[in-house]
């Protein structure tokens, strides 16, 4: 088995092999994962937080000792959790700018060491935070398919990302984070960090938010935006109608 890690700052994951593919998701700096699929220029792989699965380029990433990889699965990392925060490439004294929630793997002090690569991390390293004000963080983040930055970011990608940062491993979708946490009676007995699922006309989970009270919730569509939410669903003062429709509320603490 072969194992990879991600040394840029974020890499597109896509459906297919190909640049034209749309992107699925996103790999952030440190993250590791098992490759089991090579392809010309592309590698599949399965990412070790949340075993999702999908294609990435060969030239965005390095490649991970199977002791590595294993030493990471034993001892989760350090994360960042500034919007941006910078890493000294110290071999070609180049800076990368790294997310929120990205890896600092194999750290020792202030030095991320993969394999022959050092970073230095500049900067703060740690929080205190409380959930919301973590997730307040991203309102006005541009809505994009696949993203899990403060610079593009998904309704499911949203959500999975401030869990983390809070030390919670959520799944990739939204209908998979709904299958996790315990349910809730409804919005009367809700809590802050609570995460509300939302239903197309099939019945299907489609969209996913969290919680900020009881009337109001936080979540990206269009952008990240906190909208007024009750029984029925997300109501948009800005658009002055409902736009979600609320299915099931879950606990995750």
């Amino acid at each position: 088995m072969e194992y990879g890690i991600c040394n840029l700052a974020v890499i597109p994951m896509r459906a297919e092999p190909n640049e034209r593919s749309e992107q699925i998701s996103q790999v952030l700096f440190g993250e590791a994962f098992e490759i089991i699929e090579w392809k010309e220029g592309w590698a599949q792989i399965i990412t070790a937080s949340d075993g999702y699965t999908g294609w990435i380029n060969r030239l965005q990433f390095m490649m991970l000792g199977h002791l590595n990889y294993q030493h990471l699965l034993q001892n989760p990392p350090k994360l960042t959790y500034k919007a941006i925060t910078q890493a000294w490439k110290i071999r070609d004294n180049s800076v990368l700018y790294l997310p929120a929630g990205s890896s600092l793997s194999f750290l020792n002090g202030t030095t991320c060491y993969f394999e022959k690569e050092k970073f230095e991390i500049i900067g703060q390293i740690g929080h205190n935070e409380s959930i919301d004000l973590l997730a307040r963080t991203f309102v006005n983040s541009p809505y994009l398919w696949g993203g899990r930055t403060h610079f593009g970011i998904d309704c499911s990608g949203f959500t999975q990302l401030v869990f983390k940062l809070k030390g919670i491993q959520l799944k990739r979708d939204a209908s998979q984070q709904a299958e996790q946490g315990r349910a809730i009676n409804g919005i009367a007995d809700a809590m802050v960090g609570d995460l509300a699922f939302f239903e197309n006309e099939t019945g299907k989970i489609t969209h996913v938010g969290m919680l900020l009270n009881r009337e109001h919730i936080i979540h990206a569509s269009g952008r990240a935006k906190i909208d007024l939410i009750d029984e029925k669903g997300i109501y948009s003062q800005e658009h002055s109608r409902y736009t979600h429709k609320l299915a099931f509320i879950k606990r995750f603490f």
